[in-house]
Parts: structure tokens; C-alpha cells; sequence
């Protein structure tokens, strides 16, 4: 069975034709898949219905399935997604109750091959990359889900995106084109692989950048995230610089705070000397347990102190704010668990 998901309108209007049907007949499809979430043929009700019976021999809108689905306390929805293959992972709906914004967290690879050490999706390892559809499938899915319409995604999920960047760039052509969501409401999360970061710059859409830094002490950062041997906070630093100097954007740095490591006066003196150059905003994240006792939440007071320490720089500082922890949704967590 082919799933339509995976053809833009031009090559939905190819699949159309072969069928013995008019172009018209592929924006329609087109409209119910991605403007009106249509999960089946038999809802497209502008459709005529010996085509409908056509298509369901045939086709299906997506070729994946909700494996498990956990709803948190706040509001934050996980699904467990299973693949055409068999594989999973996981992607997050995240709301809030202020703000209008429905933000998809959603993943670029299932597994993740970067090995950082506070990170559950990490001790699962790397499986493979997901196809661009495979992406979209994941938006998709939630809105078919909930009846919402996601207004801003962000590549926060399972995997390195910049390990798998030719799938993930088509991925944001085509949630910037067929589902519509503006370049500015698509963030990208590296832990940093500074040459596709300069590499990033010479595309048409250029996302919003963001960094999972999580340390600004080089020997400390290679413990946490090994990435730090191959390319270290000075080579990330220039590629950061590059990209803020060629886009105009600024960058968001997020940063984890472990408690006892990341989170000491010690750290934020050396998070501020790192900063004081480089046009960005920085993202604290306190600690999420993984199900080990290896590291530890920071304390609120630590947190405070760390955040007004950055501040005295100039630098729009946020606490990011929690959610999903009650489901391991939050930062970190997402294991793929089946």
C-alpha cells in the first residue's frame, strides 16, 4: 500500500494521472491530507466515491501507527510511533495554557548515535534516519489525533538532525510548503556539528538555530557529550558566529543544568565569558531524571543564582519550563520505549 504522505502536490499530481484522473483530483487529496488532517478516503466527501474505492486498494494517507499514547498532567501528549518497518520513536504536542502556540517535537532519527550521557534516547543507540515523510507523518498524526493544527515545529526530538540533514532539509521544505508553517516557527536542535552548521547558512530556508551546549567548561562538556572531542567549544563558537553573521539570526544556546556539575557559580562564570561575544539567547534546562541516579536535579536556589549570573551579561535569559516530565516527554527523555 503506498502512502500519499509521501509525495509533494506535484508528485501527487504524477500519482493521480497514472490512475486515469484529473490533475484536480491531487489537490484535492492534497487539501484533506495536510489542511484538513483526513486520517482515511472515505471522510474526502468532495471526492467521488468509485475514486475513494480506488484509492483504498491502493493507498493509505500515512503508513504508520500510534504504538502507545501518554497524556500528561499539563496537557503535553507523547506518542510512541511505529514505522512501515516496525521501528519506533517517539514525538511530543506541547501546549500551553497562555499561549496559542501548538508546538510538535519531533524526531530525525530513531535511536541517536551522538552518545550524550544525561540523554535516554542515547542509551537506546542508533537504529537508522527517518525519511522526510517519516518526519511529517509525525505532525500529521497529531493532528489527525487531536483534531489541532500545529503551529510550530521543532527538531527536539530523537536524533542528531545535522547526522541526517539531506532528510531533514526536504522535511522543512515541505512543512514549510505543504503544511504551511512559516521558516521562523521551525527550530533546529544540534548538539554541534560545526561544519553543517556553517554548511546550514547556504540554504534557501534557514531555520531557527538552536544549541545544546549544556557546558561551557571544554573537560566537563567531553564527560556529558563526546561531540565535544571531535569539535570543541572554540570551533563551535566560530561556526556560531558564522551562521549569526551570514543569517542575521541570533542563536538560542540551551543549557542543562545538572546539579553539583553544571549548575555551580563556577560554570555560569565560564557560561558568561563563552557568551560575552556572540549574539544569542541562552535556554537553562533543569536536569530530568532518565531512570538512573548517575546525575541529579539542581535545587531552585542554584538555579536562580546561575540565571541572574547570566543576566549581568546583557543576555535574555529563560528557565525552560517543565513538561511532560509525569511521561518522560521532557528534555532528555525520550527513549523510544515500546
Amino acid at each position: 500500500m503506498e502512502a500519499l504522505v509521501k509525495y509533494n502536490l506535484d508528485e501527487l499530481e504524477k500519482f493521480v494521472e497514472q490512475l486515469g484522473e484529473k490533475k484536480f483530483r491531487a489537490r484535492q487529496l492534497f487539501s484533506w491530507i495536510y489542511s484538513k488532517s483526513a486520517s482515511d478516503f472515505d471522510s474526502m466527501s468532495d471526492i467521488k466515491k468509485d475514486f475513494r474505492e480506488k484509492l483504498k486498494n491502493i493507498a493509505v494517507v500515512l503508513d504508520t501507527k500510534i504504538k502507545k499514547k501518554q497524556v500528561s498532567s499539563d496537557g503535553t501528549i507523547k506518542y510512541l510511533i511505529e514505522f512501515h518497518d516496525g521501528t519506533c520513536a517517539e514525538t511530543v504536542l506541547m501546549r500551553f495554557d497562555n499561549r496559542s502556540n501548538l508546538s510538535a517535537c519531533v524526531s530525525c532519527q530513531v535511536g541517536c548515535q551522538m552518545g550524550c550521557d544525561f540523554c535516554a534516547t542515547a542509551k537506546r543507540g542508533f537504529v537508522r534516519n527517518l525519511e522526510p515523510y517519516e518526519i511529517i507523518s509525525q505532525i500529521l498524526t497529531i493532528q489527525q489525533d487531536t483534531g489541532l493544527k500545529i503551529t510550530n515545529v521543532v527538531f527536539m526530538g530523537q536524533g542528531e538532525p545535522l547526522n541526517n540533514y539531506e532528510n531533514v532539509y526536504k522535511a522543512i521544505e515541505r512543512i514549510n510548503n505543504d503544511l504551511s508553517i512559516g521558516i521562523r516557527r521551525i527550530t533546529l536542535s544540534t548538539c554541534g556539528i560545526a561544519p553543517k552548521i556553517k554548511e546550514l547558512c547556504n540554504y534557501e530556508l534557514i531555520p531557527t538555530l538552536a544549541i545544546s551546549l549544556h557546558c561551557a567548561d571544554s573537560e566537563t562538556r567531553k564527560q556529558i557529550m563526546p561531540v565535544e572531542k571531535r569539535y570543541n567549544l572554540e570551533t563551535l563558537k566560530d561556526s556560531l558566529k558564522y551562521y549569526c553573521e551570514k543569517t542575521g539570526k541570533r542563536v538560542t544556546l540551551e543549557y542543562i543544568l545538572i546539579g553539583s556539575l553544571t549548575d555551580t557559580k563556577e560554570m555560569a562564570q565560564k557560561l558568561c565569558e563563552y557568551i560575552k561575544d556572540l549574539k544569542c539567547n541562552i535556554n537553562l534546562i533543569p536536569y530530568n531524571p532518565i531512570g538512573t541516579d548517575k546525575y541529579k536535579k539542581p535545587n531552585k536556589k542554584d538555579m536562580m543564582i546561575f540565571k541572574y549570573l547570566l543576566e549581568s551579561q546583557g543576555k535574555k535569559v529563560t528557565i525552560r519550563l517543565e513538561r511532560g516530565a509525569d511521561i518522560d516527554a521532557a528534555c532528555g527523555q525520550l527513549a523510544g520505549r515500546v
